[in-house]
């Protein structure tokens, strides 16, 4: 697995690891589950996830999936990923979904995460980024907003869910 760390010096992203399967099940609350997670993650489901994320990096897949860390002891505060393929993408674009832990929430922590992310992203080759918003999150349309993102199309998922797609030019240089 590539050993990747991108940091703002309050925030860093690495790569998740097999040891951030209790901290991340300690952390998840509702909201995780209603927006990001999609159920109530279990040890095994989690570990499974993170063998899958580690072997995306592995084989340079089209998944990248970090941890969110913080404070001195760069702690698990929550998860972000950018998927390079997707339903509904184009070539070029990139997903990106992030979820932070509630203790870790109101910080500004999610806004730094998919900036640091986004330039990644296009270090990689990404050459726009799209944030999917249910419109009944508004917390989330919020972190999109204040990373540079703007509000394009309004589509519904292959469930009906309505979103809001967020987009950024990642070409137009860092925030």
């Amino acid at each position: 697995m590539r050993e990747v760390e991108l940091s703002d010096g309050i925030v860093t992203l690495s790569p998740l690891r097999m040891d951030d399967v209790e901290a991340h099940l300690a952390g998840e609350d509702e909201l995780l589950v209603r927006w990001l997670n999609g159920g109530p993650g279990t040890r095994e489901g989690v570990a499974a996830y993170i063998r899958d994320c580690q072997e995306q990096w592995t084989v340079g897949g089209p998944l990248r999936a970090f941890g969110i860390r913080a404070g001195a002891g760069k702690v698990l505060a929550g998860t972000i990923d950018l998927r390079f393929e997707g339903e509904g993408l184009t070539s070029g674009q990139v997903n990106v979904a992030y979820g932070l832990y509630p203790s870790w929430r109101g910080r500004g922590l999610a806004t730094r995460a998919v900036l640091l992310v986004s330039r990644y992203a296009a270090s990689a080759g990404g050459r726009e980024a799209v944030i999917q918003v249910e419109p009944e999150n508004p917390a989330s349309a919020a972190v999109a907003r204040r990373a540079g993102f703007v509000l394009g199309a309004r589509t519904r998922g292959d469930d009906g869910t309505r979103l809001h797609w967020y987009i950024r030019d990642l070409r137009a240089g860092p925030r």
